[in-house]
């Protein structure tokens, strides 16, 4: 056995779930920076799959050595360009191994990254470009160049703009900043391939938060925040040289980036990147990932799926399914220390194979463990999946932090709770129940924003994570609500919409919620119908409605608040509502009303649905 491996007892126990598990981890705090950490793994690990790409029909992997014999012509391309280090440079592209080979040799030359969301509004890109006077943006293509080049901003800093695929010349003569990659990289052969390896405590990156109103920050993320954060989340859960992941979350988000990219590089793991989020179910068939991260939304849209097959199903299969659930939440709770398996545990194994197999071969039935984080997954939702055998923790953090502050792990695991602190954090609750938190991971501050740095911190150094939290007794912690988003009733009370309109959203009919309020005697909900489940369950209603018209009309609108009140019933009699507002139009990214992390806008729906909120609370 090479010496390279250290045992699974030499960290704490709850952090594997493989007995005698061989691991290879890299402290960042040996290495240093980034493009250290992946000149050891490289090292380490040479002849190891380290990424696939489905390439002209099949699967591509590409080893360690492989890698790093493509980024020498990335930093030389780079060091063509003359640029210093700390110099910005922007990145816009989908997942794929041409975002790590960018990062790393920008990196690698002393520069700083700075991502943008592939399906971000033109001016929200031209924003970040512009207020981070980044040098040089790699792009997927020409349409993509030409929607951000017309964006408001000046774009005046720019002095190469590199286009990933192939298009027609005729703009490129046009513009002189236009170059392809394989030009780009070609031109810079002659350079030599010279590292220019920053400092652990350096700025690697600058991540600009979607938020909910007003323009993004900028968060300043140092080579030590990040690499320390990927490695400290180790001793929570283990992670192996034969673990292979699947990505499909913007790696332009830290969440994906930090825990899907950096983490394997730590580990030594490989990752497959996900052709497209329609094609993923068939992805997964194909690469069989053994860990997921992933978001609520995944596992929300499997649930409904489930529930449409086993409403249209046999009774018979229903009750297959829930006693299947039912047992198999029994085992986890046993397991967990919280209760007894009983007699059921003799029929789980033939449950299992009826049931849970089956929907653990649609996420590729390979899977150790599943890391959700993003977004609260309801719990409704999560004993289904962990009743089925499909092991789900749930995480949180935010990208000031790197972006994890907590995780559950497999013996320590409330599926409810965001976990247990990662370890070397330290988490508080303020006075007014704000969740706080300090530790390796937390930003340098916001780009040229120091006002914004000042309020986001505590004058002990203590990070303000704008969530509401309790803490239990064993350490669980509990997200409550958002600070700024609790709705003030009229009355007095305090009503945090989020888990209300988790709730309502449970419901395959309603594909999205906002609950409203704030200053009145009660609470309306704007909702979005999902028009496929609504055209199923409608005729057993009695509607046949045809357009948006149908539902405004009472019957409809009074359907929706009583399934709606039925949904949220288990929450305070004060937390009611009593009117509903009904639309066919999904909110998204591009039209304004989601961030690209899928939070939804209030202000920008607010004043979108301002009439309809003034018609909800006509006379009150």
């Amino acid at each position: 056995m090479s010496d390279r491996y250290k045992y699974a007892e030499h960290y704490p126990e709850d952090a594997f779930k493989i007995s005698n598990g061989k691991i290879d981890y890299i402290d960042p705090a040996i290495t240093g920076s980034i493009p250290a950490l992946f000149t050891e793994r490289i090292r380490r690990s040479p002849d190891d799959p380290a990424y696939l790409q489905y390439v002209e029909g099949e699967w591509r992997t590409w080893c360690w050595q492989e890698v790093g014999d493509e980024l020498k012509r990335w930093r030389q391309a780079f060091a063509k360009e003359e640029l210093s280090p700390g110099d910005r440079v922007a990145i816009r592209l989908r997942n794929c191994v041409e975002w790590v080979f960018y990062d790393q040799g920008a990196m690698g030359r002393g520069l700083v990254v700075v991502p943008v969301y592939a399906e971000d509004r033109a001016d929200n890109i031209g924003y970040i470009v512009e207020q981070t006077s980044a040098k040089i943006l790699l792009v997927e293509d020409i349409e993509q160049w030409k929607a951000i080049r017309d964006a408001p901003e000046t774009l005046s800093s720019l002095q190469r703009v590199v286009l990933l695929a192939e298009k027609d010349s005729v703009e490129l003569a046009h513009d002189q900043r236009l170059v392809m990659l394989e030009d780009w990289l070609a031109a810079g052969a002659d350079c030599p391939d010279t590292v220019a390896m920053p400092e652990a405590s350096e700025l690697a990156t600058i991540v600009f938060t979607s938020g909910t109103t007003g323009k993004p920050k900028g968060v300043k993320l140092s080579h030590n925040n990040i690499a320390m954060n990927a490695y400290t989340g180790l001793h929570s859960i283990a992670v192996y040289p034969h673990d292979r992941m699947l990505s499909f979350l913007p790696m332009s988000h830290m969440f994906e980036r930090t825990v899907g990219y950096y983490l394997n590089v730590v580990t030594g793991s490989s990752v497959a990147f996900n052709r497209s989020i329609p094609e993923l179910l068939d992805d997964m068939a194909m690469v069989k990932p053994t860990i997921l991260i992933t978001v609520p939304r995944i596992f929300e849209r499997a649930y409904s799926a489930i529930k449409n097959q086993l409403d249209e199903g046999s009774a018979i299969k229903r009750w297959l399914f829930n006693k299947a659930v039912e047992i198999g939440w029994r085992k986890f709770e046993c397991q967990q220390g919280r209760g007894k398996q009983g007699l059921g545990g003799i029929v789980l194994p033939i449950l299992d194979g009826l049931v849970g197999r089956k929907v653990r071969q649609r996420f590729g039935g390979n899977l150790r463990f599943v890391v959700s984080g993003g977004a609260p997954l309801a719990a409704k939702i999560s004993k289904v999946f962990v009743g089925l055998g499909i092991d789900i923790l749930q995480g949180y953090g935010l990208t000031e932090a790197s972006p994890i502050l907590s995780v559950n792990t497999f013996s320590h695991n409330k599926p409810d709770s965001i976990g247990l602190p990662l370890f070397g954090t330290s988490l508080r609750l303020a006075e007014n129940g704000e969740l706080q938190a300090k530790g390796p991971g937390i930003m340098l501050g916001y780009w040229n924003n120091p006002e914004a740095t000042e309020e986001t911190m505590t004058d002990d150094g203590w990070l303000k994570t704008g969530d509401v939290a309790t803490i239990s007794d064993q350490g669980f912690i509990f997200i409550t609500g958002r600070i700024k988003e609790i709705i003030v009733l009229a009355n007095g009370e305090k009503v945090p919409p989020s888990d209300m309109e988790a709730a309502i959203c449970d419901d395959p009919v309603f594909e999205q919620a906002m609950i409203v309020g704030e200053g009145k005697g009660y609470l309306s909900v704007i909702l979005v119908i999902n028009r496929q489940a609504w055209d199923r369950i409608c005729p057993s209603l009695g509607f046949r409605p045809t357009d948006q018209e149908d539902f405004s009309s009472e019957p409809v609108t009074q359907w929706a608040l009583k399934k709606v009140s039925e949904l949220v019933e288990d929450f305070p009699g004060y937390a009611n509502i009593y009117q509903v507002t009904l639309s066919t139009v999904p909110w998204t990214v591009e039209d304004g009303a989601l961030t690209p992390t899928m939070k939804i806008k209030r202000p920008v729906l607010r004043e979108r649905f301002a009439a309809d909120v003034e018609r909800m609370y006509q006379g009150h």
